[in-house]
């Protein structure tokens, strides 16, 4: 099982935690993280283009001119989508772009996430992360003292308003709860701070 240092707000080492080997310490799968990154970022698009279709274009309804006998190119309806103003051939339409991976392809994907970060040594583990008033200050002095200098994510075992509020006037860091982890932000952040209690919330769920 893979072991990891558990420190303090303060940035010391006060313990040490063994993260189970089924959720942090499987071989990322690469297959899967791209597949589930894709889903995410689909499952994002807003799909409201929209073009008309020859049918939908107003006008149109006469003959320009009659069949035979004018020496131009037989037509029969200026919107048609040879014609300026026409319809579009194929018209894009409204719709979903998202698809759904399968429940065990998406917990495979965390997994590897989460396994990811524990290989590259960028999993951080608090014993505690509490903050008595939401202050940005108070924020940076923790990451400061935990040698934290790029993008982090910091997970909690729940929702805790003080530690997002205190976090969400930092660039580059983010800060949410266990529910709210998706493999997009774990493989987007440099640093992963979790405390103890998310970890084993995390393996829980997870297992």
């Amino acid at each position: 099982m893979p072991k990891v240092q558990v420190l303090n707000m303060q940035g010391s080492a006060v313990g040490e935690i063994e993260l189970s080997e089924g959720v942090f310490g499987i071989i990322p799968n690469v297959h899967v993280l791209h597949s589930a990154i894709v889903s995410q970022l689909a499952s994002e698009r807003r799909g409201t283009q929209s073009a008309l279709l020859r049918g939908e274009v107003r006008g149109g309804g006469r003959k320009p001119w009659r069949q035979k006998g004018t020496g131009r190119a037989r037509s029969g309806s200026s919107r048609s989508p040879v014609w300026r103003g026409g319809g579009v051939v194929f018209a894009p339409k409204p719709r979903k772009y998202g698809f759904k991976l399968p429940k065990k392809v998406r917990r495979l994907a965390l997994h590897s996430a989460l396994s990811s970060k524990v290989m590259e040594q960028q999993l951080i583990v608090l014993d505690n992360l509490s903050m008595g008033e939401a202050k940005t200050r108070e924020m940076v002095k923790v990451l400061k003292a935990l040698n934290v200098d790029k993008k982090a994510m910091i997970v909690m075992d729940g929702v805790d308003e003080a530690v997002q509020r205190s976090a969400r006037n930092l660039e580059g860091v983010k800060a949410t709860d266990v529910a709210g982890m998706n493999v997009r932000d774990i493989l987007h952040y440099d640093i992963l701070v979790m405390t103890k209690a998310a970890v084993t919330k995390t393996e829980e769920v997870l297992a």
